[in-house]
């Protein structure tokens, strides 16, 4: 398994008050170097010729971005140059959810899959708004993604030709023990007009993941508008963005498997009692072929049939941390 990171756990410094709409896309106009980095690769398409991918999850800066970025070019021509014996021909392309990342699992579930198909599965760990454009666009076989609504319009515009529900787990509503906005106990929504009522920090990750649409629906749902001072929006994934908000002390909405894997990082802790509002289903897309000839619908199939297989879907249920599931399959009992 490699894994490329779109998106990084970068420094407070990139944090910025958002006196806007929810749902406007004001994360485009901000600089985070590593997403624009992979990006401008996105566009020349370099992410599908090659097999190249590196992780990267500490913090970049201005003057580190520059030099990873031409030594990773520089791999890619001498990569290039090699002869066909010496290239790795069964590859997967997964884009997934930085919150499926955090968690953990992957490094569970991709080993059998390799091994049995002879594979290697090149993973890039983005936004759920982000992995379905790369899927739009062609750049990866098949995408691992958690927002229901972005799914079901991404499947009629014709862009995936199979989705299926793989597993749940559910959102939680974080914030510092000592709670000042005084929302310990209540719903989703009634926390969330008590933290907008006292002007509470509030990180959200403003990014268009799968988190973040949950995050603008739930504040639809109340008639609130984020726009206070404190509501600030980091722009990275998951992990990163639990980070950030520990260290000020802010509310934050996450994934639970994502905070189980933090846990033991962070002072924050969940507040808000469970209903279905925070409800997180994951699905599995294999893109359309027929609009993107270079996509391995064959092999994407292959591992859709496998994470909705019993045997995957075992090692889901029995994923736990300190003694807890992190994720509930779907296809079994």
């Amino acid at each position: 398994m490699v894994v490329a990171y779109v998106g990084h756990p970068g420094p407070l410094a990139v944090l910025r008050h958002v006196p806007k709409p929810p749902g406007s896309a004001s994360f485009l106009g901000r600089w985070h170097p590593p997403a624009e980095f992979w990006d401008r690769l996105l566009e020349f398409k370099v992410l599908r010729s090659s097999p190249l991918f590196f992780s990267y999850s500490t913090c970049w800066s201005r003057r580190s971005i520059w030099p990873w970025g031409v030594l990773w070019l520089l791999g890619v021509c001498c990569w290039g140059c090699g002869t066909e014996g010496t290239r790795t021909n069964q590859r997967l392309l997964l884009a997934t959810t930085t919150s499926t990342r955090d968690s953990g699992l992957l490094d569970l579930l991709l080993p059998p899959f390799e091994k049995e198909h002879q594979v290697r599965v090149e993973v890039i760990a983005t936004g759920t708004g982000k992995a379905l454009k790369l899927g739009e666009m062609g750049d990866v076989d098949v995408l691992f993604v958690h927002a229901r609504q972005a799914e079901d319009a991404f499947m009629a515009a014709g862009h995936g030709i199979r989705h299926e529900e793989v597993m749940f787990n559910t959102f939680e509503l974080l914030g510092p023990p000592a709670d000042p906005a005084e929302m310990r106990g209540l719903t989703a929504s009634n926390a969330l007009l008590k933290i907008a009522e006292v002007g509470a920090p509030f990180i959200s990750r403003g990014d268009d993941s799968g988190t973040h649409q949950r995050e603008l629906i739930l504040w639809k749902a109340v008639g609130k508008l984020p726009d206070w001072p404190s509501y600030r929006e980091s722009g990275q994934g998951m992990g990163a963005t639990l980070t950030i908000a520990d260290q000020l002390m802010a509310y934050v909405l996450t994934d639970r498997g994502t905070f189980l894997n933090f846990r033991d990082k962070i002072d924050l802790v969940p507040l808000a009692t469970q209903s279905d509002v925070l409800k997180n289903p994951y699905s599995i897309i294999v893109v359309n072929p027929k609009k993107h000839p270079d996509v391995r619908s064959t092999l994407a199939n292959a591992f859709v049939d496998y994470l909705i297989s019993p045997a995957a879907q075992q090692l889901i249920a029995n994923y736990r941390l300190a003694g807890e599931a992190l994720f509930r399959p779907l296809r079994i009992d």
